[in-house]
């Protein structure tokens, strides 16, 4: 039998929850633009290669959320679980490394197989920004910036929190590395088996685990900034100087890390508690050694991303399609001129719904359903006399408006 049902974890957007969407997407689009960013679309699907090596083989996106399945040519092939990977596999590929620094952002869908729960599916929508080729702490405190005011725009910022924090370069890391291998071998018995597994590939990953047991363990680990040497510190000083500056207000964290191997250096997330327990709308970071990591040379890169579905629940509910004018003829002899007015309309940058069939009464009922600001009503005496009558549909008020003058009188 035919499952008509959507598969778990997706759904069908329509109606409010699209244009909710919608609004999301245009409003980061019109206001990265501003900022000199491109739009650039990267496939759906990628070589499971970019994602598995550059997103780090012990994340959870790699070893439990990945859709990956074997082509008809043996290749392995993976959804796309997220959206950097596949920007600086474009970056690499193309050629881009002369023509520094590369603005670019892009939206759609993402795919990760987790527990579908409020605001997260298995099928999401992404909109993110990647600046590339750009190493002085300007960039970051610009990214950052971009994505305040993006929320601003959305009139999200009062209900939203910037947390930041310093992971350093190479050097730090490392000897943050040393330091928290040191704590978690102590504490051994009481990680989780994922996190037990993890302590000696990538320790760093148990900081941003999800269990109990290990929040409890991280709690008491040491500070990422005890570790941090002088040239990061400065960086990191760089940062949030400028986003005092700007008069942006964050939070240091310093238990904020990022769940995926290519971040260093700066890393932020705008966090709210409107939305449960899975409080982060908007994340990113510095990922200096990604690039060169796909064989692209030793380029700088920083960039964010946010679940459109997850921003678009904080927004209003009263976002309404446009309002249309209704265009009715009456009678057979003005159903021609009603589409011919119709489609000029439409042509000049009016929303229309043709009405195609009832009385008058009936029409004008369908015209107040969807909220239609006027009504344009074409009977036998209009037709004579090359007019119309413009119907105020929220005012009752209602007039004779020569066909010539129509657009003019709308306008």
């Amino acid at each position: 039998m035919l499952k008509v049902q959507s598969v778990r974890g997706t759904y069908d957007l329509y109606g409010v929850a699209k244009r909710k969407l919608k609004k999301v997407v245009a409003v980061g689009s019109a206001t990265v633009e501003k900022y000199g960013f491109e739009e650039i679309e990267t496939p759906i699907f990628e070589f499971t290669e970019v994602f598995a090596r550059n997103l780090g083989d012990t994340s959870d996106i790699v070893t439990k959320e990945m859709y990956c399945f074997e082509d008809k040519g043996g290749e392995s092939l993976t959804l796309r679980p997220e959206g950097t990977a596949g920007v600086v596999r474009a970056f690499v590929s193309n050629g881009m490394q002369q023509n520094l620094p590369i603005k670019f952002y892009y939206s759609g869908p993402m795919f990760r197989y987790e527990r579908p729960q409020k605001g997260r599916q298995r099928q999401f929508t992404q909109f993110g920004v990647e600046l590339l080729g750009v190493e002085t702490p300007q960039a970051d405190i610009e990214i950052i910036s971009m994505a305040y005011e993006f929320l601003e725009k959305l009139g999200l910022s009062g209900q939203v929190t910037v947390e930041i924090n310093s992971l350093g370069d190479e050097e730090s890391r490392d000897a943050y590395r040393q330091k928290l291998v040191a704590y978690l071998r102590e504490h051994y018995e009481e990680l989780s088996e994922d996190s037990k597994n993890r302590l000696d590939k990538n320790p760093l990953r148990i900081l941003d685990s999800k269990e109990d047991c290990d929040k409890a363990v991280v709690e008491n680990a040491p500070l990422y900034a005890d570790s941090l040497n002088e040239s990061s510190r400065k960086f990191f000083a760089d940062v949030l100087r400028g986003l005092d500056n700007l008069g942006i207000k964050y939070r240091v964290n310093n238990r904020l890390v990022r769940g995926l191997d290519y971040y260093s250096h700066t890393v932020f997330e705008l966090t709210t508690d409107k939305l449960g327990a899975q409080g982060t709308v908007l994340a990113g970071g510095r990922y200096n050694g990604l690039v060169a990591q796909m064989g692209g040379g030793d380029v700088a890169g920083i960039g964010w991303a946010c679940g459109v579905e997850r921003l678009s629940m904080l927004l209003d509910e009263d976002i309404a399609p446009v309002r249309p004018i209704a265009v009715i003829p009456l009678g057979e002899e003005a159903e021609d001129k009603a589409l011919e007015i119709a489609y000029n309309l439409r042509r000049a940058g009016f929303s229309v719904e043709q009405s195609y069939s009832g009385n008058m009464k009936k029409r004008l009922i369908k015209a107040n359903k969807v909220n239609a600001v006027k009504a344009i009503i074409i009977g036998s005496e209009e037709l004579a006399n090359n007019s119309v009558m413009l119907k105020d549909l929220d005012s009752g008020e209602q007039k004779n408006v020569a066909i010539d003058d129509l657009i003019k009188e709308l306008q």
